[in-house]
């Protein structure tokens, strides 16, 4: 089970400190053998960031030795509450400029608040300086980059690269709020459906579907603003994170449950099966436009989904 960051004794800090040292400096390397056939000059910004990470990592050791000496415990960012899981975008195919610095920009972002809180935590003299240092570092990583950036890189390689408030903006609203509409319109498919088909009654399908989707809501309202209170990811306010996944997750749901105010119940299911195509649809665009998501990747894996479902509710109301 994972612990709260708050419970962590400054040994464990510390041992966190390391892994996650290790491991963004590998992530560097990956993007950096990535990138080195077509934009040379981005392996190489992303090589001197792997080497500086090297360097945290071993002033890291350094003081874990000396004061809790060789053995270090494992402990990773999965075994800590609060964390972004990052997904491993060099293991699903070719990745770009615009794609590695967004996750860049997350990476040194969650580290450098990570110091920060772990400074806080600490009060031995030795590790709140070397964690205030490796804080300040982090926080000029984004600065390094722009000065390597305007000294090797070109300006083809350089367009199209996100910036950081459009970074913000997809990690508090637009995660959740495609969390919770796919959710909504994915998850609500097969009680719909399978009410309508059950019962041949537009009403009886429509309240079916309205309780689904608000139940969904409030379900997933309380489990995102329950999962991470941002101090760590920067996520922003689980309030209003909560908020706009339920939001998103009703709407989800709504959109096909509407069309069952119509009373003809073949109109009422025609125009309900319109408006699914449509939520697909929109769920692939978002996330081929904000996460950079392949669009064929992400059409096959929402639509396929929801076509599970979808046939799903049907056989089961038809049974």
């Amino acid at each position: 089970m994972a612990k709260n960051f708050k419970d962590l004794t400054e040994q464990e800090i510390l041992a966190l400190a390391i892994t996650l040292e290790e491991e963004d400096g590998r992530i560097y390397g990956e993007f950096a053998q990535s990138l080195k056939e077509n934009y040379p000059a981005t392996a190489k910004m992303l090589s001197e960031m792997q080497a500086e990470e090297s360097g945290h990592r071993a002033s890291l050791m350094e003081l874990y030795q000396s004061r809790f000496g060789d053995h270090i415990p494992l402990i990773r960012r999965g075994d800590v509450k609060g964390f972004v899981s990052r997904p491993a975008v060099w293991l699903v195919g070719p990745v770009g400029p615009k794609a590695v610095r967004s996750a860049i920009e997350a990476m040194e972002g969650e580290t450098r608040r990570f110091y920060q809180l772990a400074m806080a935590r600490t009060t031995d003299i030795s590790t709140r300086k070397l964690l205030g240092d490796l804080a300040e570092a982090e926080a000029q990583h984004t600065a390094a980059a722009g000065t390597i950036q305007q000294e090797h890189l070109t300006h083809d390689a350089r367009e199209g690269e996100a910036v950081a408030q459009r970074r913000v903006f997809v990690l508090q609203f637009v995660q959740p709020g495609l969390a919770g509409l796919m959710d909504g319109s994915v998850s609500t498919l097969a009680p719909v459906f399978a009410a309508a088909f059950a019962t041949k009654s537009s009403w009886d399908a429509f309240l079916v579907g309205l309780a689904a989707s608000i139940g969904a809501g409030i379900s997933m309202a309380f489990a995102e603003a329950l999962s991470d209170d941002g101090e760590l990811t920067g996520r922003g306010s689980p309030i209003i994170r909560g908020l706009v996944t339920g939001v998103m997750t009703t709407a989800g749901g709504i959109g096909h449950t509407l069309p069952y105010l119509i009373s003809n119940f073949n109109t009422a299911t025609e125009l309900a099966i319109f408006v699914v195509a449509i939520e697909l649809a929109a769920i692939s665009w978002i996330r081929h436009h904000y996460m950079q998501t392949p669009l064929l990747r992400a059409a096959l894996q929402v639509v396929l989904g929801g076509v599970l479902v979808f046939l799903t509710g049907i056989l089961i109301g038809k049974s």
